[in-house]
């Protein structure tokens, strides 16, 4: 039995609504396991806290997340919330720079009889990651750009040592994935490299961590291209990896091809510790109003088994991982406890509680 010591940032808005939920599937799952123990730990951090107290990540909320196996993060951030200078505030960046978090990983997947805007041709299915950098590009500067009466500057900037370990991680990825039967093992590297000289050097370091994978396809993509081509053949695509700005434009792009954010499940991953978090943000005006969507929350935490299971080889974490997140596309795929947001009626409660129940009667 091993046991695992999880970070818990309960968020803003809706966030509490959806990690409570997630807590209790979460330890409904380790109670039947004989191969693993997950310890929750609570810290308090976000926009409600800063409004409290004045400070939005404690010392002892970073601490308990840096000793942590995982962190789970949910909805975080309120728009009348801010700091002195205007921006919001944001303990998920914070936590992404302070644990160099540098791989954003944000799942895309349709599947069959799931909602989705596009037309999909018989037999193909929508399944692809997009990995972000998480902690430099275009966010570096991020409250500390420069503003005159005249202009306004933001620094982007790509290092040779977080894109090397950006690049080896998608490659790795693409590897894993090829060998669970999710994708065919190639890897796309998203970027402007025929405008800017970063992206240039950006794709340049790709193409050296390709020549160390030969056993893997490589190849690039002009961002704008990429942002068509998800719309009229995303089923062509297997791992991408891009910039931070770009990741932030495409993931929600990617979201809106899987029905919209409650679907987004996202992770950020650094080599020592790891952020598990739905994409979509606090939503205050349906707080406490049971009208939330469980499911990205969920998706989460099932992203958060799998990467524990593989780091530590515990199969029966991956097992249940990959269980959890199966359930909920087949609930998805059902259409019978869907929330408003999926054009359904179900509550939090009660989407929540149908994944309890299909891993119950499982």
């Amino acid at each position: 039995m091993q046991d695992y010591q999880i970070a818990v940032f309960h968020g803003d808005g809706i966030g509490p609504e959806i990690m409570a939920p997630t807590l209790d599937i979460l330890r409904a799952m380790a109670q039947r396991s004989d191969s693993y123990h997950l310890a929750f730990t609570d810290a308090p951090a976000g926009a409600a806290h800063y409004a409290r107290t004045g400070d939005a990540l404690p010392a002892a909320s970073m601490d308990t997340a840096r000793r942590a196996d995982a962190i789970l993060l949910s909805a975080m951030g309120l728009p009348d919330v801010r700091y002195a200078d205007g921006t919001e505030i944001s303990p998920q960046i914070d936590l992404r720079k302070a644990l160099t978090l540098f791989a954003g990983v944000r799942p895309v997947t349709v599947r069959a009889g799931q909602p989705t805007p596009l037309k999909l041709p018989a037999g193909k299915d929508i399944n692809f990651v997009l990995i972000r950098e998480s902690t430099e590009g275009l966010f570096f500067t991020q409250g500390t750009g420069e503003v005159t009466e005249t202009e306004a500057r933001e620094t982007l900037r790509i290092t040779r040592d977080i894109s090397e370990k950006l690049f080896r991680f998608a490659f790795d990825m693409a590897r894993t994935r090829k060998e669970a039967g999710d994708g065919p093992g190639r890897v796309t590297c998203v970027d402007k490299a025929n405008v800017f000289r970063a992206f240039a050097f950006f794709r340049e370091i790709f193409d050296e961590e390709a020549a160390r994978n030969p056993d893997l396809t490589a190849d690039h993509a002009y961002v704008d291209a990429t942002a068509l081509w998800m719309v009229q053949k995303p089923w062509n695509f297997d791992v991408m990896v891009t910039e931070n700005m770009f990741g932030d434009i495409l993931s929600d792009l990617g979201a809106g091809l899987m029905g919209g954010l409650g679907l987004a499940p996202s992770a950020d991953i650094g080599l020592d510790n790891a952020v598990f978090q739905p994409c979509h943000g606090s939503a205050p005006d349906i707080a406490g109003q049971g009208l939330a969507n469980p499911f990205a929350m969920i998706l989460s935490a099932a992203m958060m088994l799998e990467w524990l299971g593989l780091r530590h080889d515990n199969a029966a974490m991956v097992a249940d991982g990959r269980r959890l997140r199966e359930t909920v596309d087949r609930i998805v795929a059902a259409g019978t406890h869907l929330t408003r947001d999926l054009g359904g009626t179900a509550t939090t409660a009660e989407a929540a509680q149908a994944v309890q129940d299909a891993l119950d009667r499982a």
